[in-house]
Parts: structure tokens; sequence; C-alpha cells
């Protein structure tokens, strides 16, 4: 009992400091993740004689913490909370530039990257695509912030989230296959390549049909109430459930949580949620998103302290450009079918690709006798961290810029 006290408390010190630093960034009107990451990286750098806060970065900074905390709490509660809250009807009338980047975009991406990883910096074949795998997921969560407060259009907002919702899954699916099984294709030669769409086509469709069923199952159950606390707590057993359920399958827990998460929300909101039901089924998982951002944020920053960056600055800087340069190449070429893009917005969605918390928790999911894996650590951080700093300051600049603001 006292053990978990103490987790507890190191727990509420960390999120009370994380909800102080969003609090001052909304005054300041300035991106409270960002913030929230600056703020990370100055309590993982400076030492602070201040023994709750110092016990908290050591517990929540360990791998197996971080990674539990991110991808299994934290994961099905973003995914969720962002499908109840982007309507079927918009994603669907940009369906085929959200596919095109969230698919073909992804695929480019991480061969792009997986092969200029291999030749350009020199790693070993299966940790370059791990590398690439990780670095093919983006996360929206800053640069929707930051395109709401600009004025950013509708269209643009909807494929940036639609992209990343379903990229995400992608590559998670290709970050698994890398790193366990991507050697035992290469010696099967072609053989080892059919075997590989073949199990990324089980994980993806097997996730897709988990998330349909329990989520037309879960909208059939709240056709009988109309009683929003219960409803609430109805579809929290379905964000996390369409998780583990599919993750106990060994198929894909994301993409079925997304899944699961639109006919919920589009199906199951027509048949079976009164208005003041959505209302408060948004306003609850509003609170529970903003507590689980400002955690994963302020602790991606801590993260620095497991890092070393002694004498790694030229792969640093070779892993950056490369990532930034797949991203223009992978875009330029999965949005050539889409004609309602012009220039501005491509260079907007191409520079909006942030990377986050999601591939440092994949990151250190590795297990320790992974061969590489300490390499895998400090590029995906470094260039987590470049992009959420740098890209995420510049961005609502770019905004200005290219004349993409609305109001």
């Amino acid at each position: 009992m006292h053990e978990f006290d103490n987790v507890f408390i190191q727990l509420l010190v960390l999120m009370a400091i994380a909800i102080a630093v969003v609090g001052v960034a909304k005054k300041l009107h300035q991106p409270d993740t960002i913030a929230l990451v600056l703020v990370g990286l100055f309590l993982g750098i400076v030492t602070l004689p201040i023994p709750l806060i110092d016990h908290a970065e050591e517990y929540i900074t360990q791998s197996n913490v971080f990674q539990a905390i991110i991808i299994s709490l934290f994961l099905p509660i973003l995914l969720g909370d962002a499908t109840l809250k982007l309507p079927f009807h918009h994603l669907y009338k940009w369906k085929k530039t959200v596919l095109w980047m969230a698919l073909g975009g992804t695929f480019l991406s991480f061969i792009i990257i997986g092969f200029s990883a291999h030749y350009l910096i020199g790693l070993p074949i299966a940790v370059a695509f791990t590398f690439a795998a990780l670095m093919s997921a983006t996360d929206p969560i800053s640069v929707l912030s930051i395109f709401k407060s600009a004025g950013v259009s509708e269209k643009l907002s909807t494929i940036m989230e639609g992209e990343s919702l379903f990229n995400d899954g992608i590559a998670i699916v290709l970050f698994q296959i890398s790193s366990l099984y991507l050697l035992t294709y290469i010696e099967m030669g072609w053989a080892g390549v059919g075997s590989g769409i073949w199990l990324f086509l089980q994980f993806a469709v097997g996730g897709v049909l988990v998330g349909l069923v329990l989520g037309f199952v879960f909208s059939q159950i709240i056709r009988f109430y109309d009683d929003y606390p219960f409803e609430i707590a109805i579809s929290a057993i379905l964000f996390f459930g369409s998780y583990f359920i599919a993750e106990h399958l060994h198929v894909s827990g994301v993409i079925a949580v997304v899944a699961a998460g639109f006919v919920f929300g589009d199906y199951g909101g027509k048949i079976g949620m009164s208005e003041n039901t959505e209302r408060n089924i948004n306003v609850f998982w509003d609170v529970i998103t903003l507590i689980a951002n400002s955690l994963i944020f302020l602790i991606v920053g801590l993260e620095i302290r497991n890092i070393n960056f002694a004498g790694q600055w030229n792969i640093i800087i070779y892993a950056v450009f490369i990532v930034i340069a797949a991203r223009i190449i992978a875009l330029f070429f999965s949005t050539m079918p889409a004609r309602s893009l012009n220039r501005k917005e491509r260079v907007l969605l191409n520079w909006g690709g942030l990377k986050g918390s999601l591939s440092i928790a994949l990151a250190l999911s590795l297990p320790a006798d992974f061969e590489g894996r300490e390499t895998v650590l400090l590029l995906t951080f470094a260039v987590v961290l470049f992009s959420l700093i740098v890209q995420g300051l510049s961005i609502k600049p770019l905004i200005r810029k290219l004349g993409l603001n609305e109001k």
C-alpha cells in the first residue's frame, strides 16, 4: 500500500506541474504541448533539490513505465476521443486525400527513411527500418491546436487529423514487422516479401474487423438508454476493450480503436445518443484528453535524462534531414491525385507532419537485447524534439506567411 501511495503521489506531482504549465501557456496564447516539452526538458536537465519532483522524474521515465502509460493507458483514450470529435462526413468528404497520404505516403516514407538510414547513416537493415517505422507516425495534437487558434480551414484540419489516425495504426504494424520479423523475411527472399504483406494485412484487416464489430455492438447497447454517465462508461469500455481484445488476438489495437470509435461516434451517435449525452460525452473526454496530453508531453521532455547525445550529433543531423526529406517526397507523390490541394496547402501539410510521443513510446518498447536499441532511441528522441520544438514553433508564422488563416 505504501508503494502504491508513493507512485500515486509522484504521478499527482507531475500532473500538477503539467496542468500549471498548460494554464500559463493558454494565458500567453502559446502552444501548450510545446511549452510542456520545454518544461520537461528543463526538469530533465536541471537537478532540482525537491525530492518529490526528482523521484517522480525517475519513476516516470523508466522505459516500462513510460511505454505502459503512453501505449496501454493514453493511446486508446486519445484515439477514441479523436474519432468521436472528427465527424465522419467531414472525413468522408476528403477520403481520397486522407487514404492516399495515410497509405501511400506512410509506405513511401517508410521505404525512403529505411534505405536512407541504412546507406547514409550505416544502420543495420533491421534497425534502419525499425527507425523508419517510428518516423512514419505523425502526431497531430500540437498542430491541430495551432491550426484552430490560427483559423486554418476545416479541410486542412480534417486531412491532417485523418491522416494521423490511420497512419499511426499502419506505422505501428510496420514497426512490429520490422523489429520482429524483418531479418527472417529478408532471408526468405521474395517469399518473405509475400509473408510480410500477408502479416500486414492480417494485422490491419483484423483490427478493422474487431473495431467494426465492437463499435456496432456497443452502439446497439446505448440504444436502450438515455443516461449519459452510463453511456460515457460504455464508451470507455469500448475504447480500451477494442484495443486490448485486438492485441490479444494479435491484430492492430490502434486500428481497432479507430474503427470502433468511428462506428460508435457516427452510427451509435445517430441511433443511441441524445444531444445531452453527446454534449456530456464530449466534455468528459475533453477533460481526460487534456490530462493525458499534458502528462504525455511533459514526460517526453523529461525523457532526456535517459538519452546520451555525446558524440552523436553527426548521425542526429543526418536523421533529421532524412526524415524531413522523406516527408516532402512522400507527401508530394501521395497528394498528386488530390486536385483539391494547392501548393501552399501541401507545404503546410508537409511541415505540419510532426512526430510525437507515440514514436518514443514504441522505441522504448523495444526489448533490451534488440541490436541498435540505444541508437534507435537516440535518433527517435532527437527527431521528435526537433519536430515538436522547431517545426511546432514555426507553424503559426508559416500559416500567416502562406495566407492560410481564415480569421
